[in-house]
């Protein structure tokens, strides 16, 4: 059994992360928006915070230059890439699909398969194949005025996964499930809610619980 803490829009707001390790994971997954367009000179002080494994990917809300940052820090940036943590397989996608927002690090969706097409056949395959990305898949929390607006190449791809961490909408916190594969939004860690993934020994035994702190 492993236990991991997932975050995710987080938006410049590290007041709680004490809260949030007090938990107890052994690991913390971050989905992105980890500032709120800027700035980045904070972002090294708060990944020194966690004295776990972490492992993020940026949001749309992150500027680029985010992911140098990251690579520079004390967590490992898992954008466009992939990597086993045990029986746990890892790939990451940053960013989101194109918003009416103009922010600071979107993508078309050919560019999102792309990555994502470089990235899979080298994922070895493990108990557990997890995607932290910050964007849902299309169709799966989803939901922004009525309408669906993940990504499409996001959805394309969820076969290869047991679980998908994503965020990105804040009023999509949940789980879902689809086909044996499972879905969570963790909420906005910048109001204290985050999710606690329970990953067992044996394939598809993957628990989440809703926490807020």
């Amino acid at each position: 059994m492993m236990d991991v803490l997932l975050l995710a829009d987080l938006h410049g707001e590290y007041g709680k992360i004490e809260s949030f390790l007090d938990l107890g994971a052994e690991a913390v997954f971050i989905a992105g928006d980890i500032t709120n367009m800027g700035p980045l000179d904070t972002v090294d002080g708060l990944m020194s915070r966690i004295d776990v494994p972490c492992f993020a990917v940026p949001g749309n809300c992150d500027p680029l230059g985010i992911i140098e940052v990251l690579e520079h820090s004390d967590c490992v940036c898992l954008h466009g890439s992939q990597m086993n943590l045990g029986k746990i397989s890892l790939a990451g996608i940053g960013g989101s699909n194109p918003t009416p927002f103009n922010t600071p690090f979107e993508m078309t969706d050919k560019q999102i398969d792309d990555l994502l097409h470089a990235v899979l056949p080298k994922m070895e395959k493990a108990t557990h194949n997890v995607l932290i990305a910050h964007a849902p898949p299309y169709g799966i929390l989803d939901m922004a005025g009525g309408n669906h607006v993940g990504s499409a190449s996001i959805r394309k791809h969820i076969g290869a996964f047991d679980l998908v961490c994503c965020a990105h909408i804040h009023e999509q916190r949940g789980i879902a499930e689809e086909e044996g594969i499972k879905f969570v939004n963790p909420g906005m860690a910048a109001m204290g809610d985050c999710a606690l993934i329970h990953f067992g020994d044996v394939a598809k035994d993957i628990r989440i619980e809703l926490l807020s702190v």
